[in-house]
């Protein structure tokens, strides 16, 4: 198989095609990633030597430039590449509505030009906004989204829900919930954590730490859609979970402990606008028909992630070359600002 993954130098993306390239040493690989502040080619080192993985740096807005990559017989798509930081699409939500809409919608296009089999469009539980307690989402649930970001991406899965009713496109959406392991970029939740805390700074919480996820390792989101790739029925959506539901503070005292550091970092802030309570999926369906299941604990995976950071400096410091560090507390600074307010004047801002 020719395969085309976009956003393989992200952190999901890219243990994607490591997943790929160990798994099925007959594919190929046409990874398009943009390179934007969170992807980085350091984060391919490892597969740069191997003659199955070509990289394109390009843009999914671009359409000479995506149809140029699937001009060469690409057989399937798995679409990663979004702007995909709520605090980010906050602040400034027009790159969100632009990469992760008019980016997939360039990219169908695109695809069904070029005759490609099968495109699976990668997007997340937040498209279906805040669960109440004891609820799950179903795949039949209604989208509800509740920040800029979710609504992007709840955007991307009505384009191409509408491709596959008008055209027979063959897509298929996968919404799972929060990632983590290797390589995840260092401004989301547990890689904050776990950077911040070897430094011995403080941890941002928000509000009081009680918003609920469910956790899934992502090389088990990896094997997830390798499944559906492979197996999947065109037109379907597929819930990924892990039933791994635990509050952030919860999270982050666990890999306190696990780093031997004190609960004394944790430092609590304003909650941000609009932030979900709780996110939790029924998997049953992806479970039911095409038998795949998360493997890995929280426990182990939590314990990983962390050993996995604490090797890779060198990974943790090309990012920072990158100004990730003065990046982020320059956003940040200005985030809690804007988010300040937001707040004060009842969300009008």
């Amino acid at each position: 198989m020719k395969l085309v993954v976009t956003g393989g130098a992200g952190f999901i993306g890219s243990n994607f095609v490591r997943h790929v390239l160990a798994k099925h040493p007959q594919y190929s690989i046409l990874n398009l990633d943009k390179l934007t502040y969170s992807g980085n080619l350091h984060t391919l080192q490892d597969v740069k030597a191997d003659p199955r993985h070509n990289f394109v740096r390009g843009d999914i807005c671009d359409r000479r430039k995506v149809q140029e990559v699937l001009s060469g017989g690409v057989e399937a798509i798995v679409h990663f590449a979004a702007e995909s930081h709520v605090d980010r699409s906050i602040l400034e939500s027009a790159a969100f509505v632009k990469t992760n809409v008019l980016g997939t919608q360039c990219l169908l296009d695109a695809a069904r030009a070029a005759g490609v089999r099968r495109f699976i469009l990668v997007s997340t539980d937040e498209v279906y906004g805040s669960a109440a307690p004891g609820e799950k989402f179903t795949e039949e649930s209604r989208l509800a989204p509740n920040s800029p970001y979710a609504a992007s991406k709840a955007g991307a899965d009505l384009v191409a829900r509408a491709y596959f009713r008008t055209y027979r496109f063959p897509v298929i959406i996968t919404r799972c919930t929060n990632n983590y392991g290797p390589y995840q970029y260092p401004e989301k939740f547990l890689p904050l954590i776990i950077t911040r805390a070897m430094r011995g700074e403080s941890i941002p919480v928000y509000g009081d730490g009680q918003q609920v996820r469910d956790w899934i390792y992502v090389t088990d989101h990896c094997a997830a859609l390798d499944t559906i790739l492979h197996q999947g029925r065109e037109g379907e959506i597929y819930n990924l979970g892990a039933g791994n539901e635990w509050a952030n503070v919860e999270i982050a005292r666990r890999i306190l402990h696990l780093l031997g550091k004190p609960e004394s970092l944790l430092t609590y802030v304003q909650d941000r606008p609009g932030h979900d309570r709780r996110y939790a999926l029924e998997s049953e369906k992806v479970q039911r028909e095409l038998g795949w299941v998360p493997e890995t604990t929280l426990e182990a995976g939590l314990k990983q992630t962390v050993d996995w950071y604490l090797a890779n400096g060198d990974w943790i410091r090309q990012v920072a070359a990158r100004g990730y560090r003065s990046y982020y507390r320059q956003q940040y600074d200005r985030r809690d600002a804007t988010l300040a307010g937001i707040l004060k004047s009842g969300g009008k801002k």
